[in-house]
């Protein structure tokens, strides 16, 4: 089980709503949310030193840094693979998928916005890192 779920997505409003499936789940007390990928980053830098499993729920498409940067900083600062990230985007472009299938060691599924309560209880009761 998490210790923690990050929400990382520029827009406040779809934070919110996953954080309103996560509450139907009664897992708000381990939510931390950001709308600035940087602040985000720094968090987890500061905060997760690798002793608990993490999730993440990141969106791609931000203004300071994308989703692909996030991930390409983590690589390069060789944080903790205990931190399953999981795409959370608009975009339906198939070289998004194909980006993100560089990332084995951190991403764990990649899914289409809206994100639904169901796949977020599959992705609790299965957090295993599986081929895109």
């Amino acid at each position: 089980m998490y210790s923690k779920i990050y929400l990382i997505d520029d827009v406040e409003l779809v934070n919110l709503m996953h954080l309103m499936m996560l509450k139907k789940l009664g897992l708000e007390d381990m939510v931390v949310s950001f709308t600035n990928p940087v602040k985000a980053l720094n968090h987890l830098r500061i905060h997760e030193k690798g002793e608990n499993p993490i999730l993440v729920l990141l969106d791609i498409n931000m203004p300071e840094i994308n989703g692909f940067q996030f991930l390409e900083c983590m690589v390069l600062e060789k944080f903790t693979t205990n931190i399953d990230v999981v795409i959370v985007t608009s975009s339906i472009n198939k070289k998004d998928k194909a980006i993100a299938k560089t990332f084995p060691q951190y991403i764990m599924d990649f899914v289409t916005k809206p994100l639904k309560i169901e796949k977020i209880e599959e992705l609790l009761q299965n957090p295993i890192k599986r081929a895109l």
